[in-house]
């Protein structure tokens, strides 16, 4: 919590609490503690697959995976002013606008520790995401202070960190980096 105080004072345009080895339950318990941490710096938090979780909490903010997504009834929708997902190919991009999203994360970009073993995606995957949909697309996987203006020259709206932010030094310097790029 320490850790997402901090992050959250960086002022990100938003914060998204994935936690995916998580029961409903524990989710929910860290998840009002992210969300009141966030609200106190008017942070968005976008909590993520949980759905019944966010409507509990009054958070109108949900990242599903594209496959909860295509199950979402459109009453469901209706509770979440930010619906988004995670795109891996021009189709899922298109098809996750058709459902509904405000917003869609295109990935994975570059090599990444956390898909090990797997070439990311490309510039060029996500420049075809972008020019595919009317929705902003943010860019996963591998960004850096080194890469991080090829996302933007790609047209996408941002990008999104993970490992970077949560090891870094000071958030709030590492984020004006990534913004000054």
């Amino acid at each position: 919590m320490q850790r997402i105080e901090r992050i959250a004072k960086a002022e990100p345009k938003g914060i998204i609490l994935r936690e995916k080895d998580l029961e409903p339950q524990e989710y929910k318990k860290l998840a009002e503690a992210v969300l009141l941490q966030c609200r106190q710096q008017g942070i968005v938090c976008i909590l993520h697959n949980f759905t019944d979780v966010a409507m509990a909490l009054e958070c109108t903010a949900i990242h599903v995976p594209i496959p909860v997504l295509r199950t979402l009834k459109e009453t469901e929708k209706k509770n979440f002013t930010i619906l988004g997902t995670s795109c891996h190919s021009v189709e899922e991009a298109k098809e996750a606008e058709k459902l509904g999203c405000t917003y869609i994360l295109a990935g994975h970009i570059f090599e990444t520790d956390c898909k090990q073993g797997l070439s990311g995606r490309g510039v060029d995957f996500l420049r075809r995401v972008c020019e595919s949909v009317d929705i902003p697309v943010y860019a996963i996987g591998g960004i850096d202070e080194k890469n991080v203006h090829l996302i933007r020259n790609a047209g996408a709206e941002g990008a999104c960190v993970m490992s970077s932010i949560m090891t870094c030094r000071e958030p709030k310097q590492y984020l004006a980096q990534l913004n000054r790029v």
